[in-house]
């Protein structure tokens, strides 16, 4: 996944219908000398919508939570979607422009608190390692940074097959790897972490070796392949939002008919457009286990 040199401007098209961490606050200075507690978060995506219902399908959200032993207050941070995931995994297909458009921007939110209720109820709270005040003020200058040259939300995986040792010719970029990221950079800081289980959701497409297609001037510019931008705005087309629950199923069996009958699938990734040749099964969530880190690793440092 590409970091790019800084965050652009969001477009005022772009509307969320869930405002963005509406609760925010600047990371705060920890004295050198706190000890401050570290909790693995996950609950159901859209949990406060829909309850434990995407709970069932292990569709789960990831987030981190800090108590400070000096001050007694609790803190969350979390990377999502600034317009919500359906923006971020298609785009709008806007009157007078030929290119599709796109809201995938995601980001950090930090606020004070930990809902308690919200994470133990269908999900995780649990603590995962302790750290000192010190380690804390340099995690917060590396979020600084991934935050502000990390800034599309992928939600795809893209495997080669579903062997564990398949070639992976994308991967996804989402609260999940956000969270990762900061286990590791906390580890790079001297962490050290419980013996604990934790699984993470995954959405992985299916897929031979893909095929670059060009980026948006390449593709939609004057000078641009007008047989493939029409290809590309027709695959979009069904994933748009719906207003009849007959114009949804109509859409749906489009969706089928391209992406599993036609074995085709359109990738936009790191700003640039690529094909998916789709092999079976096509599609698969799944909510596999991945390590709390064991030691020090120099990736993702700034």
């Amino acid at each position: 996944h590409r970091r790019f040199d800084y965050r652009p401007k969001t477009d005022p098209y772009c509307q969320a219908r869930y405002t963005f961490c509406p609760t925010g606050s600047a990371i705060p200075v920890m004295k050198e000398e706190d000890v401050i507690e570290v909790y693995r978060l996950q609950a159901p995506v859209w949990e406060f919508k829909y309850g434990d219902l995407l709970g069932h399908m292990k569709i789960m959200h990831d987030a981190v939570g800090f108590k400070s032993s000096l001050t007694g207050k609790n803190y969350t941070m979390e990377w999502y979607e600034l317009f919500q995931l359906g923006n971020c995994t298609f785009p709008h297909l806007r009157p007078g422009m030929d290119a599709p458009f796109w809201c995938n921007q995601g980001a950090a939110c930090f606020y004070e608190g930990i809902d308690d209720a919200h994470w133990k109820e269908n999900g995780t709270l649990v603590l995962v390692t302790t750290i000192s005040g010190t380690m804390f003020n340099e995690m917060a200058k590396w979020v600084k940074y991934d935050n502000e040259t990390g800034i599309y939300y992928e939600t795809w995986t893209v495997q080669a097959s579903p062997d564990k040792q398949s070639i992976v010719w994308f991967d996804s970029y989402e609260c999940s790897k956000f969270i990762l990221r900061t286990y590791q950079k906390l580890a790079d800081l001297g962490a050290v972490f419980e013996k604990i289980q934790t699984n993470y959701t995954s959405i992985i497409l299916f897929s031979g070796e893909p095929i670059y297609l060009g980026n948006e001037t390449s593709i939609f510019g004057p000078l641009g392949n007008k047989t493939l931008a029409a290809a590309l705005r027709d695959f979009y087309y069904p994933f748009k939002p719906h207003r009849t629950v007959i114009e949804f199923f109509v859409d749906l069996l489009k969706i089928i008919d391209r992406v599993i009958l036609n074995r085709q699938f359109y990738l936009f990734y790191n700003l640039e457009y690529w094909f998916l040749p789709m092999k079976f099964p096509y599609l698969k969530i799944i909510y596999e286990e991945v390590p709390l880190p064991s030691g020090s690793k120099t990736s993702f440092g700034v």
